[in-house]
């Protein structure tokens, strides 16, 4: 759920690039914290001692490489997903806007829940392909990359299978949804002002917590999708997954019951500490990106700092700015006395 703030002063291929960037570098580097998270919601033998312990486990059974399996794949679908996401949402919330341009926080988080789920739905089976991935073996795999995972998949298990667990993306939206809500909603008291007065720093930590308390209650839903996503009776050990069942409901009813109700929260400890460097890394590197951007375009005089040029109106856009330039470079200024 991690956003930038839009800046008018990009063009639409440079807004687009700087996300890019900012997206595979941050989920490159989160990347271990990832797959320690699946490999938890999985059930595979690596999450059976502990949080810290699950890494020595994947160092010494599949190396280094082990930390960044389907990081490919899930880089890759950024790119769709941010993609579809913003056009559903641009859509829907142009739909629920008053005469005056006005929409309610309730209904924009909720048009951000359904384009979530519409880009999700675009992006699922790459989804399945990184679950995969990532819960077999380095040094003993049944895939071999995207390509071969999503050809495998489809010829042994049928097109249904790039899609098992949907359903849970879908419930798991609700509970996000209400979470991002009920923070949002009560950031007014927890700062004590009002919200077009946070400082970016402030903004940060409320996206923070409000990932942090949307994914808390929409775990369960994400740890049974993963589940069903890499159980396959053809994989080595059912594909690792801990406990065998025929659906969504039975896997929630094998998983109480034999492991207890917590066990739905498995990886959750990862999946917390990822939130703060992901977003960090997110917004710092897209603020980087744009500085370069903007230096391009000649808004500001280094791309180091974001002192503004002299002389250029910030409320142009970059074609403006372009064509004032080349007027300038074409001008022929008199000769002096």
């Amino acid at each position: 759920m991690a956003t930038v703030n839009a800046d008018d002063r990009l063009t639409r291929s440079q807004g687009f690039g700087c996300v890019g960037f900012a997206g595979v570098f941050s989920k490159t580097v989160k990347s271990p914290l990832e797959v320690v998270k699946i490999k938890a919601q999985v059930g595979t033998f690596h999450c059976k001692k502990g949080f810290m312990n699950s890494f020595l486990l994947v160092y010494q059974h599949e190396g280094l490489r082990g930390f960044w399996k389907g990081n490919l794949v899930s880089c890759l679908r950024l790119f769709p997903y941010s993609a579809v996401h913003l056009s559903t949402y641009r859509q829907i919330v142009h739909l629920h806007m008053d005469e005056l341009g006005y929409i309610s926080q309730w209904r924009a988080i909720f048009a951000g829940g359904l384009a979530g789920i519409s880009a999700a739905l675009a992006t699922y089976p790459l989804e399945v392909v990184e679950t995969r991935l990532i819960a077999q073996s380095c040094r003993d795999p049944v895939y071999r990359g995207v390509v071969n995972t999503l050809c495998k998949i489809y010829q042994t298990e049928g097109l249904r299978a790039l899609y098992r667990g949907f359903s849970l993306t879908v419930l798991g939206a609700f509970p996000f949804s209400i979470g991002c809500y009920a923070v949002y909603i009560n950031l007014d008291m927890l700062w004590g002002k009002p919200q077009f007065q946070f400082s970016p720093l402030q903004n940060f930590i409320n996206g923070c917590i409000a990932a942090g308390v949307a994914q808390t209650l929409s775990y369960p839903f994400e740890t049974v999708k993963r589940k069903m996503q890499a159980q396959n009776p053809r994989l080595p050990c059912c594909g690792g997954v801990d406990v065998h069942f025929t659906g969504m409901l039975d896997c929630f009813r094998q998983v109480v019951r034999n492991q207890g109700i917590l066990t739905l929260w498995s990886g959750l400890t990862a999946n917390m500490v990822k939130i703060v460097p992901y977003f960090g890394l997110l917004f710092t590197c897209f603020e980087m990106c744009k500085r370069v951007c903007l230096y391009r375009s000649g808004y500001i005089v280094s791309p180091l700092s974001y002192k503004l040029a002299p002389g250029v109106d910030q409320s142009m856009g970059p074609s403006e700015v372009e064509e004032v330039k080349r007027y300038l470079r074409n001008r022929s200024f008199p000769s002096q006395q």
